[in-house]
């Protein structure tokens, strides 16, 4: 059974692996063996309550039970920015005006800002091509929400997910040739490692902080302003129905678009109820063909599965497997929501 439980130093190996496939554009996870131990010591100690909350990373790893492989990755960092100041460029307008000469010219604009601070940021979504089936993206995209959902007295009201922007064949990006490049002298895989490892104090350094007309770049950069990645289309359409939205920010080295959503807002929250776990048995009705993500409610232990139960007077009849697979034994409560957008739970 797949199951989206959270990162421990176990996983390093498989991590390291996987970090290892990322192209370039995703900053989060770069095969770096110090690094991410690091990030995955910090993850322990955010599951076990032993940081502040806002200094928070929780990381989380898709793995087969059966097999122990790990396939996938994601992560939710609690807050951004509060250490190392957190960039986005706003895409804005500016209207010129002069009545005697006739002249009216509403510009585009790009400003350099610091808009999300504070907000809790999804990042770190990798999955390996060859698990690419099913609902393994959904869940290791969607569980982090359930997270969310159950433990939202620990994060702020707004969370955010900067998602990769759009990159020629050759891993180059027309954004960045266009206008980074001339400030900061170097091509875009070298900033992007630099704002990756932690080095974010350059960008304030030298990026213009007046307004960019968007006229002055290229043409080709200005079409992909908001633009997603072509492998990131289908998370960004996923973020977007469960109430993420883009609202004109951007990355400032690919221009690839940030979403974001109030948390109490986004669908996993409001339509996610509680259920008692029983065991199942054959008096259960058959189960249903719509899926449902299920987690339980373990912060130190945190787990969720794709499961086709359907809670029932406030219970959810789960197999053996899946009790094993979430941690949890009869009795215990799990939080369960429809993986798909416009189905509602019963129970």
């Amino acid at each position: 059974m797949i199951v989206l439980r959270s990162a421990n130093a176990r996983h390093l190996p498989a991590l390291l692996s996987l970090a290892e496939r990322v192209g370039p554009g995703m900053t989060t996870l770069k095969a770096d063996p110090a690094a991410l131990s690091k990030r995955i010591a910090t993850a322990e100690a955010s599951f076990k309550g032993e940081l502040p909350p806002q200094q928070c990373d929780y990381v989380f790893v898709l793995e087969d039970t059966a097999t122990g492989q790990v396939c996938g990755v994601s992560a939710l960092k609690a807050a951004v920015g509060l250490e190392d100041a957190f960039y986005s460029f706003r895409l804005g307008q500016l209207v010129h005006s002069c009545r005697e000469i006739g002249v009216y010219s509403n510009k585009k604009t790009l400003f350099l800002s610091n808009d999300l601070t504070g907000c809790a940021e999804l990042c770190t979504l990798f999955l390996d091509p060859a698990c690419r089936s099913g609902t393994n993206g959904k869940l290791l995209s969607k569980g982090r929400l359930l997270f969310a959902a159950s433990f939202i007295d620990l994060l702020p009201e707004v969370i955010c997910a900067e998602l990769r922007g759009f990159l020629r064949p050759d891993g180059t990006s027309p954004f960045w040739e266009s206008l980074g490049k001339h400030f900061f002298k170097m091509d875009f895989s070298a900033a992007d490692d630099k704002s990756g490892g932690g080095a974010k104090s350059f960008i304030a350094e030298l990026m213009p902080r007046f307004p960019i007309y968007t006229d002055f770049l290229t043409d080709e950069a200005r079409e992909v302003i908001g633009r997603a990645h072509a492998a990131t289309e289908p998370a960004r359409r996923m973020l977007e129905q469960e109430g993420l939205d883009y609202e004109g920010l951007v990355d400032i080295f690919d221009a690839g678009p940030v979403v974001q959503g109030h948390i109490k807002h986004l669908r996993i929250t409001k339509d996610s109820v509680l259920a008692i776990a029983r065991p199942a048995s054959g008096t259960d009705p058959a189960a249903g063909t719509r899926p449902v993500l299920v987690g339980n409610t373990r912060r130190g232990d945190f787990r969720a599965i794709v499961s086709h139960a359907a809670p029932a007077f406030g219970s959810l009849a789960l197999s053996s497997e899946e009790r094993d697979a979430l941690a949890i034994g009869a009795g215990d409560p799990v939080r369960v929501v429809t993986l798909k957008l416009g189905v509602k739970l019963n129970g």
